[in-house]
């Protein structure tokens, strides 16, 4: 029973020892590392552990603050390309004024150069504020009325030729019914040859071909060739004479071998009308003339 207890005492104190050595020696390691005493081993061993641990929290310190430096770059470079790119668009917004200025500005310059190519007529200019439905102006609205000294039965021209005929007329504004309406026929003249024919009015052919279609031409020398130009006609009850309608494109013989028929291409766009000019006499007053402009 003795020996029982005094092995069981020694196994204890055994144990006790072990666990006091094991906590010397980690307080010798601490106060070793902390005040730096003497260069022995544990020095060492602190060397080759907490060293490349430092090197490490260095270099990731670097890292960090290239990253850092990096970001507040990009937030930079963000900020000055913001304000290039508005730069960009006032500068493009400059361009575009400038551009349609030059646009209106050509325009206005056709419109002074019709004026003087048919200066024998007083006219007024004005501005296209709306169209039927469509690809084309074959009817239109002016922002001219009455009041301006428009009257039905004016003839409009633009670019370098015809355009149409008022057939409506309130106070501020008009409508004008163009040549290339389906319910227009224009009395025409091959300039050249003096010969009268009639043009009609097509949106079909304009959709096609870009062209109107001509009829009823009576050219019995076969003088008229492509190319002629063709204006409004002397015996016209509705448009003034001499108004260049377009150029002969094409020529065909009818099957009556007595008239000839084809197409002409006008000189007005009749896609971008925007402004005209309103020739402000009519063609022939009086009952007769009104109805001609009303069918």
């Amino acid at each position: 029973m003795k020996r029982f207890r005094s092995k069981k005492k020694k196994h204890i104190s055994s144990k006790y020892l072990l666990m006091i050595m094991s906590i010397v020696c980690v307080l010798a390691m601490f106060v070793s590392l902390v005040f730096n005493i003497g260069g022995g081993p544990l020095h060492t061993v602190a060397g080759y552990v907490f060293v490349p641990m430092q090197q490490g929290i260095n270099t990731s310190g670097i890292w960090i603050s290239d990253k850092v430096h990096d970001f507040r770059t990009l937030g930079d470079v963000l900020e000055e390309n913001r304000e290039l790119k508005a730069k960009v668009d006032d500068l493009t917004t400059q361009l575009n004024k400038v551009m349609l200025d030059q646009y209106e500005l050509e325009n206005y310059r056709n419109l002074l150069d019709l004026d003087a190519n048919y200066g024998e007529y007083d006219k007024v200019a004005a501005h296209v504020i709306a169209s039927d439905a469509g690809n084309w102006f074959s009817s239109f609205t002016i922002d001219k009325g009455s009041k301006h000294g428009i009257k039905k039965g004016m003839n409009v021209i633009a670019g370098s030729g015809l355009v149409g005929i008022v057939t409506e007329v309130a106070p501020n504004f008009a409508k004008v019914r163009s040549i290339i309406d389906d319910s227009s026929n224009v009395s025409a003249m091959v300039l050249t040859t003096k010969d009268n024919f009639n043009v009609s009015g097509s949106l079909m052919s304009m959709n096609e071909s870009k062209l109107l279609p001509f009829s009823e031409l009576q050219d019995e020398n076969d003088e008229v060739k492509l190319g002629d130009p063709v204006v409004t006609s002397y015996v016209s009850d509705q448009y003034q004479q001499g108004l260049l309608i377009g150029y002969i494109y094409e020529i065909r013989v009818n099957s009556n071998n007595l008239t000839k028929s084809g197409t002409i291409m006008p000189v007005v766009d009749f896609k971008h009308l925007q402004e005209v000019l309103v020739i402000t006499e009519i063609k022939n007053t009086g009952e007769g003339e009104l109805r001609s402009v009303q069918e």
